[in-house]
C-alpha cells in the first residue's frame, strides 16, 4: 500500500518502516515462521484471531519501534492507520516526532456504522475477502480514479487478496469497538498533516478540518482528484504534502 511513498522518502535520504498489520499482507505459513518483528519478516503479533482492539495495533508498533531501537518516528496513518496512530498518541506519546493523519476520523463508530461493520464480517465469512471489496470500491475509490486510473482498483484489489478472513474480521472488530479519540486532539503537540482526498465519500474534507482545528499548530492538505485512498489515487500529490510536511515541520 505505501510502496508509493516508501520510494519518495528514500530518494530524500529519510528511513521508512512499512509494517503489517495482523492478518494483513502475505499471511502464509511461511511468514509466520518468519521473525513476527523484522522490518521484512511476517505480519506483527503472533495471530490475527488475537486482534481484539485498535490498541492491540498500536502496542505491536510500539514493539517493532522498541525491538528496531527506534525511540521515536514520524508515524502516518491512513484511515483505520489514522486510528492506530491516536491510540498510540494516546497510550505512548513519547513515541511520536510527528503525525500525519490521512483520511481518517477521531470519533468512535456510531451505532449504524458498527452495525454495517458486523454485516461486512459475516460477509466476510461467508463468502471471502474479494466480496468485502466488491462492496467496498465505490466507497474506498474517488470517482476520477475509477474513471481514468483503473490501475489502482486493480492494485487495491490485488493488496487486498493478501489478507485473511480472521486477519479482516479482526479489524472490523477493532474498528467498531475503538474508543472516541476526540479528546486526544487537545493533548498532540507535535508537528502534524491532517490530509484528505477531496472526493474522499468515507471521510470527507470537512472532517479533515475537524481534526485540522483540534490539533492545535496542525496543517491541512486537500488531495485533488483522490477519493478515501489518497495516497494510492494521486501519489504525486500526496507525496509533496508528505515531503513538505517532513522537510518544514519536522
Amino acid at each position: 500500500m505505501w510502496e508509493p511513498q516508501l520510494a519518495a522518502v528514500a530518494a530524500r535520504g529519510w528511513h521508512a518502516i512499512a509494517p503489517h498489520f495482523r492478518g494483513f499482507g502475505d499471511w502464509s505459513p511461511a511468514s509466520k515462521g518468519s521473525d513476527p518483528k523484522g522490518p521484512t519478516g511476517g505480519p506483527l503479533g503472533s495471530d490475527p484471531v488475537a486482534v481484539s482492539a485498535i490498541d492491540d495495533y498500536a502496542g505491536d508498533v510500539i514493539d517493532l519501534l522498541d525491538t528496531l531501537h527506534i525511540p521515536d518516528a514520524v508515524v502516518v496513518g491512513l484511515s483505520m492507520g489514522g486510528y492506530v496512530a491516536l491510540a498510540m498518541m494516546r497510550l505512548a506519546p513519547r513515541y511520536l516526532h510527528g503525525l500525519v493523519l490521512a483520511d481518517t476520523r477521531a470519533d468512535a463508530d456510531t451505532p449504524e456504522v458498527a452495525a454495517n461493520r458486523d454485516r461486512m464480517a459475516q460477509l466476510a465469512r461467508e463468502r471471502g475477502v474479494a466480496a468485502v471489496v466488491d462492496e467496498l470500491i465505490p466507497k474506498l475509490l474517488g470517482p476520477t480514479t475509477r474513471r481514468d486510473n483503473p490501475a489502482v482498483e486493480a492494485t487495491v484489489r490485488s493488496l487486498a487478496a493478501q489478507n485473511s478472513v480472521s486477519g479482516v474480521v479482526g479489524a472490523l472488530h477493532a474498528l467498531k469497538t475503538r474508543p472516541d479519540s476526540t479528546p486526544v486532539l487537545g493533548s498532540i503537540h507535535v508537528p502534524a498533516l491532517i490530509v484528505a482526498g477531496e472526493d474522499d465519500a468515507i471521510t470527507p474534507p470537512a472532517v479533515a478540518e475537524g481534526l485540522q482545528k483540534g490539533i492545535a499548530g496542525s496543517t491541512l492538505s486537500i488531495i485533488p482528484r483522490a477519493g478515501h485512498l489518497s495516497s494510492l489515487e494521486n501519489t504525486d500529490a500526496f507525496n509533496a504534502a508528505l515531503a513538505q510536511f517532513l522537510e518544514h515541520r519536522v
